[in-house]
Order: C-alpha cells, then sequence, then structure tokens
C-alpha cells in the first residue's frame, strides 16, 4: 500500500517500537498518523517531538484494545493500521489471564474493528516468541513452533487470527516475527526489562554484570530502528497472509554481548556466572537466531545497524535520559 495520503492509526504508538515506527511514518508523505496508546507501557514524553508535526495527533478519547467501541471510533477512515499494543514476555508469565484479555481478545478487536471500519491492511507485530527454542540455525519462518510460555501461546493465537479473518473477510495484512529488539525507548528500568537494559543498570551502578549459566546461549540482537523501518516496508508492500522474521540473522552469545558492553562503556567490571535453577533451565530459550532471507527478498529489509553502532546509540540516550 502506498503512504502518500493516507491514515495510518498506530495502536501502541507511544511504546517501544510503536514511538520508532511513528518517527519511521512521519518521513513519508502520509496525510496522518494517529497515535492510539493508553500509556501503560508507553510513554507521552517518547511522541512529544512527534506532536509538533501537524500530520500526527495523539487519540484524545483512550487507547486501550479492549475498548471495543473507543477502537471502532479511532479507526473510522482510517487506511492502514499498525498493532503493536501487547503484554510482555514476563509480564503475561506473572499474569496469564490478563494476557489473554489483552493479547487475544485484544487482537481479536484489533481485527474485528479494521474488517467493520474497511481498513486497507494490517501489519501485526507478532514475535519470535512462537519458535520457542531452536531445532535449527537460523530459524527460518518454516521453523516449528516449539513455544511453552504464555507470551508465545498469545502471539501464536494472534497469527492464527489474523491469517482466519483473512480468509473470512479479506483482510490484508503480514505478521512480523521479531528477534531480541534493543535501543532507546525500551523500559529501562522496571522489573520486566530485556537483558541489554539490565546489564547496563548493573555497570552504571559500578556492579558486576551477571549472567546466567555460562553464557553460551545465543540470540539475535535487532536495533529498534531497523525494526520500525520493517514495519513501514511490511506496510508500504504487496504481499499478503505471510509471515517474516526481522532480525539481523548474525548469532550473539550472551558472553560476547556483556564483553561489548563493557568495552563500550569503558568498564573494568568482571563478569559473574550463576547457574541456572531448575526451573529456568526448564524454560528459556538458550539459542534463537532468525533468518533474515525472506523479509530481504519480499520485503527488501536488510538490517542496517550493527549490534555494536546499536548499543552506542543505546548508551547515548541512556545518558540524555537518565530517568527513562
Amino acid at each position: 500500500m502506498k503512504l502518500t495520503g493516507k491514515r495510518i492509526l498506530v495502536i501502541g504508538g507511544a511504546g517501544f517500537i510503536g514511538s520508532h515506527v511513528v518517527e519511521e511514518l512521519l518521513k513519508s508523505d502520509v496525510a496522518e498518523v494517529v497515535i492510539y496508546d493508553n500509556l501503560t507501557r508507553g510513554k507521552k514524553e517518547y511522541i512529544e517531538l512527534f506532536l509538533n508535526d501537524p500530520r500526527c495527533i495523539f487519540y484524545p478519547f483512550g487507547g486501550d484494545i479492549r475498548d471495543i467501541d473507543v477502537l471502532n471510533h479511532a479507526m473510522q477512515g482510517i487506511d492502514g493500521v499498525f498493532h503493536l499494543a501487547a503484554m510482555w514476555l514476563l509480564h503475561c508469565k506473572d499474569f496469564p489471564r490478563t494476557a489473554f484479555d489483552v493479547n487475544m481478545q485484544g487482537t481479536y478487536n484489533v481485527l474485528e474493528a479494521c474488517v467493520k471500519n474497511n481498513v486497507k491492511r494490517l501489519v501485526y507485530s507478532s514475535s519470535a516468541s512462537v519458535y520457542g527454542d531452536a531445532v535449527e540455525v537460523p530459524m527460518t519462518e518454516e521453523h516449528p513452533f516449539n513455544n511453552r510460555n504464555f507470551y508465545g501461546a498469545t502471539k501464536i493465537a494472534g497469527e492464527a487470527m489474523c491469517r482466519a479473518t483473512f480468509d473470512r473477510y479479506g483482510l490484508d495484512y503480514v505478521g512480523l516475527r521479531y528477534m531480541n529488539v534493543y535501543g532507546p525507548h525500551q523500559d529501562q528500568t522496571a522489573a520486566y526489562t530485556g537483558v541489554i537494559p539490565i546489564m547496563l543498570n548493573k555497570i552504571d551502578a559500578n556492579e558486576a554484570p551477571l549472567i546466567n549459566g555460562d553464557g553460551s546461549q545465543a540470540y539475535d540482537f535487532v536495533s529498534v530502528q531497523d525494526v520500525a523501518r520493517c514495519n513501514v516496508l511490511a506496510m508500504q508492500s504487496e504481499v499478503t497472509d505471510e509471515f517474516y522474521n526481522v532480525g539481523t540473522g548474525v548469532q550473539t552469545s550472551i558472553k560476547a554481548l556483556c564483553d561489548l558492553i563493557l568495552e563500550l562503556r569503558q568498564s573494568e567490571l568482571k563478569v559473574q556466572y550463576k547457574p541456572y535453577d531448575a526451573e529456568d533451565a526448564r524454560r528459556l530459550v538458550q539459542n534463537r537466531i532468525g533468518c533474515p532471507k525472506k523479509a530481504s527478498h519480499d520485503l527488501g529489509f536488510d538490517y542496517q545497524i550493527s549490534l555494536e553502532e546499536g548499543l552506542k546509540r543505546l548508551i547515548q540516550w541512556r545518558m540524555e535520559h537518565p530517568h527513562d
């Protein structure tokens, strides 16, 4: 779908990935970008600069995907929708019923509202969590769904609902399976924050970074700016009813990640290692690297920001926003 003159709704547009999607959209010639967010995880300060652009507005009557009437009102006259609102992995683990309400029922509400309002195209944010632990590396989009956690289960359900809605009502969509996303606007201090902010917080407090296990567990770390660019490419593409890995295809162990962060922070701290407890050893993914070829071929997406460069940008952002 061409973006020229289109009205775009970004659900979760004040959040970690969503705020960067808004920024990327405003580089195009869209007519309007509407940010829909209940600010549970998002922050108004992440989008304040964008709201100076007359094409960008914050939807004023609420922003929760569980509010069906409000959601339908927000979608009136909208051409394309980015659905990024979700409870995060560890949050879903602790509150599975709320995870169902937000990630599964909320996603159905979004799909239903898209159909009712004749939305032309949806970009659905899924996750590499659908794959679980790797049985092959790199993981292609054909990798089996070995997920064993509530978050991944909600994303599998969301993908299935997208496909069913396409089959029944013809709603064009593309689903994106994110690898390990990091960068500015990621929650840096909450209990559910990611591995990179946790390491940086330790180093900033002059405490030795802690690694569970031996540090050999490996992942595909992708910059949030690259992920946002992929979202916009997906909206602009002609493909439909397809899912794509969004990553680099580059394998980085937790030990190598920690060493790089220590080097960039010019820290003399030494890494400490902690054995996994029995539950973590059973349930945690140890190896997940995505194959980027399909997204490159179909969407024209290739990552541009190396892990080192992305970490430099994140460290600089943290220095400029010490309380985020």
